[in-house]
């Protein structure tokens, strides 16, 4: 059985981490409270927040991914998420479609997204864009659109303590993910270019790393995460000294360790060599000797 609860930790005057259980690794998640003077918000309500969930006046969602809205049947309040993951946010249907799974796996996606995640769908839900900002009275909410995990995958930097939720630009060693249908290697790659150029106290994380206190570390651990991708062409780079397919690409894996199974590991595998086979065929380094076959250049 999954458990509830979760524990608070403050920065500034009005913003509170609520970390989730296992330090907010998935399945959990970590939530941001923020306070003004007039209204409260919420950020990612977690599955850490199930039947404890902190009263607030409107929801932001992150993005449309289950481990980020799993206590949102807790709330009444208006709930919003940026345009592009807007329809996953109001249908379950569109949020299994977005992994991309054969239709078995999709089938078997959609009952545990409902009974796990407590996904049910919020067709009321409305949209913001990049640079949308929430007053809260003396205290604001700015949307930093991050896209690249998903199209619609934003950040929030809240004033005036300095701090920038980044969410799943989450610093972890596995690394950048951009393996739904929806994601974007390219996109993920200048979203990190974008944080970078964004000065704040507290870089805080959706998931294991929490909250990050400087510029300079946070710019270090950045470095170890986007340096993952790196490795990842190295691995395709040295794998493709022979003429190889796509198919066997997927198949000997630039994402998971080989113990990991399951029906969204080749899917997810196919669609991440696909992304590296084009940034690397544009870069002059994989050239295609003939239809279907790629070879390191």
């Amino acid at each position: 059985m999954l458990g509830t609860g979760y524990t608070k930790k403050g920065y500034g005057g009005g913003v509170t981490v609520l970390v989730g259980s296992a330090s907010g690794a998935y399945p959990y998640a970590n939530s941001v409270l923020v306070s003004g003077t007039d209204e409260t918000l919420i950020i990612d309500p977690s599955l850490s927040l199930v039947g404890s969930a902190p009263p607030a006046d409107l929801v932001l969602v992150s993005h449309a991914h289950e481990d980020h809205i799993a206590a949102l049947g807790d709330y009444e309040a208006p709930v919003q998420a940026h345009v592009e993951d807007l329809a996953a946010l109001r249908s379950r249907a569109v949020m299994v479609e977005g992994y991309g799974l054969p239709p078995e796996a999709a089938a078997r996606t959609d009952l545990m997204l409902r009974d796990r995640f407590h996904v049910r769908g919020r067709p009321e839900a409305t949209g913001f864009e990049d640079g949308t900002v929430f007053d809260l009275g003396g205290r604001t909410v700015t949307v930093v659109h991050l896209p690249g995990h998903t199209a619609g995958h934003c950040g929030f930097l809240i004033e005036p303590d300095g701090f920038l939720f980044v969410a799943d630009i989450d610093l972890t060693s596995f690394g950048p993910y951009y393996g739904d249908v929806g994601s974007s290697l390219v996109d993920f790659e200048a979203s990190m270019r974008r944080c970078r150029e964004i000065d704040a106290r507290w870089y805080g994380t959706a998931h294991q790393k929490g909250v990050i206190e400087g510029t300079a570390a946070f710019s270090e651990r950045l470095d170890a995460f986007a340096g993952v991708m790196a490795k990842r062409d190295a691995t395709l780079l040295a794998f493709l000294a022979e003429p190889r397919t796509v198919d066997e690409v997927a198949a000997r894996r630039l994402v998971y360790r080989a113990h990991i199974q399951g029906p969204h590991v080749l899917p997810v595998e196919r669609r991440t060599a696909e992304q590296h086979l084009s940034r690397l065929l544009d870069a002059g380094r994989v050239t295609e000797v003939e239809p279907g076959r790629f070879r390191a250049a």
